[in-house]
């Protein structure tokens, strides 16, 4: 059986799952998964379809319960939210300033809805560049425009955790940078921690601290960098989607041997660096 764990694992935890095992129907949808975010950490969770994502995430916030493992969240977790698919009725006339606001409760849960104080929801705009579109019919947004109103929703919650659901679904590269540049953005703004969950390799963003792969178990984790190497990550994806995380690169103070292992960098080398969003200490 699942077991709640009452002591936190470690300072500036938010949610630590370990050996987490879920079976539905004689399918294995978990297997024996360890997985981890810590407060103000931006992780990534990538898996092929069918990989038990939505199950991990799901069991990661409380919404569904695991066969064996144990799960630690922090008291009090406040969770925003953006799913991968919301359906707003076309007939319905709807700014975006209402949108963001609508059924929003406020940090301290004592404030009724549409009450937010005026300058957290206009910050809140401006930080989603959206102070230009506040008063805009929600239906004649760009697809860029629609996600960053979503996200800006989701975030007026104060969270603690924001989790996002393919945030770059439907979008171009423009739009998928611009969102990403946001993403990193409200975590530094906010403090917030931001778990973004996607089958598509091409969304984990430089400012990642941490990816997971999965497929019913965790094929590996750590760095962006790190996984693209793994031998785990190879056999799942392919040497070209290696190639697509290798487009964020990161500043080197060490190098990595074949077999994986991590040595100090030898600047009398002349090895080239490049200067990116991820930096190694």
């Amino acid at each position: 059986m699942s077991v709640i764990h009452t002591d936190p694992p470690a300072d500036g935890a938010l949610i630590a799952l370990r050996h987490g095992c879920v079976t539905r129907s004689g399918r294995r949808i978990l297997d024996n998964v360890d997985f981890s975010i810590d407060r103000g950490e931006i992780v990534t969770l990538i898996g092929p379809n069918g990989a038990g994502k939505s199950t991990l995430v799901k069991v990661a916030l409380g919404l569904e319960r695991m066969d064996s493992g144990v799960i630690w969240r922090a008291p009090g977790l406040k969770v925003g939210y953006q799913p991968q698919k919301y359906s707003l009725d076309p007939a319905l006339p709807l700014t975006v300033r209402r949108l963001v606001t609508l059924n929003t409760a406020a940090p301290d849960g004592k404030i009724p809805d549409g009450k937010i104080p005026e300058g957290k929801v206009n910050d809140t705009l401006a930080l989603f560049r959206l102070e230009r579109l506040v008063n805009a019919d929600i239906h004649t947004l760009s697809g860029g425009e629609l996600q960053r109103a979503m996200l800006a929703r989701a975030f007026l919650r104060a969270p603690d955790l924001l989790v996002l659901d393919e945030p770059s679904q439907n979008l171009d590269v423009g739009g998928t940078i611009e969102i990403y540049r946001i993403i990193a953005e409200v975590r530094k703004a906010a403090r917030c921690a931001v778990l973004v969950v996607s089958h598509d390799l091409n969304v984990v963003m430089a400012a990642t601290d941490k990816v997971y792969c999965l497929n019913t178990h965790l094929c590996c984790s750590g760095p962006p960098e790190d996984v693209g190497r793994h031998k785990a990550f190879l056999d799942l994806f392919g040497a070209a989607a290696a190639k697509t995380l290798a487009i964020y690169p990161h500043h080197h103070d060490h190098e990595h041997a074949p077999d994986g292992s991590v040595a100090p960098h030898d600047h009398a080398h002349g090895h080239d660096h490049h200067h990116h969003g991820h930096h190694h200490d």
